[in-house]
């Protein structure tokens, strides 16, 4: 699907008028490159904004450098107006033009264009290129804070990234062990009470045949008496 499609009448209205408004800022008012025409196209992702001409030399430097459209034929995503509001001719020369001297000829504004983003040649060393963080939390006098969709941009503490709730994780009790009753159950045992056997009961006469064999009659007893081999003496002294 094209993202263009999703853009209605009445927020490409407000785009424009966004535009309008970025074009009247004192630092946008002429072009970012020969400094002498009134922009009427901008470079969506340097950017800047450019005059017609320029334009042409920029769509020749290829889209992974400069993708030019114009600023009222052309229709604008949300992101893209994002990134105009927080760039701009100023803080992209003050990049791109970090080490140029004043006494750089741009006449031959071809030759200066793809030296400066081809080539880059007086690019800053120090500074980062301006690019999507720029549009985090910056603010513009056309539109307030930049409207950028929620999956081109970081998160901040002003975000209500902490009000989401965290999902709800299941909690899982261990087990401190398992009863025999349980345990008999898995196993698929039978009851505790058919394991046990009936208590024996036992017959007078299974009593009686016991004690025969453990005890012998008085009659069979032997009374032998053995003597000692001699008997001890003893001897009372008076």
């Amino acid at each position: 699907m094209n993202d263009k499609a999703s853009v209605s009448k009445e927020l490409n209205a407000k785009h424009a008028k966004i535009l309008e408004g970025l074009l009247k800022l004192p630092e946008n008012r002429e072009c970012a490159d020969c400094r002498g025409r009134a922009p009427r196209w901008a470079s969506i992702n340097l950017g800047i904004f450019i005059c017609l001409q320029c334009s042409g030399i920029h769509r020749s430097l290829g889209v992974h450098i400069s993708k030019v459209r114009s600023t009222t034929l052309d229709t604008w995503l949300p992101e893209q107006i994002s990134f105009m509001q927080c760039v701009g001719n100023e803080k992209s020369n003050n990049y791109w033009e970090a080490d140029l001297s004043a006494s750089v000829d741009r006449s031959d504004i071809g030759k200066f264009i793809r030296t400066k983003y081809q080539d880059k040649k007086w690019a800053s060393r120090y500074n980062p290129q301006p690019g999507l963080s720029d549009m985090i939390g910056e603010t513009s006098d056309f539109g307030g804070k930049a409207d950028v969709p929620r999956k081109a941009r970081k998160y901040s503490l002003e975000e209500d990234v902490f009000s989401i709730q965290p999902p709800q994780v299941p909690t899982t009790t261990r087990s401190r062990g398992v009863s025999l009753d349980t345990m008999d159950e898995f196993l698929n045992l039978p009851p505790k009470n058919g394991l046990m056997s009936a208590p024996s009961v036992k017959h007078k006469e299974d009593t009686q045949d016991l004690f025969s064999l453990l005890y012998a009659p008085e009659g069979n007893q032997d009374r032998t008496i053995v003597p000692p081999s001699r008997w001890a003496t003893f001897e009372f002294v008076f």
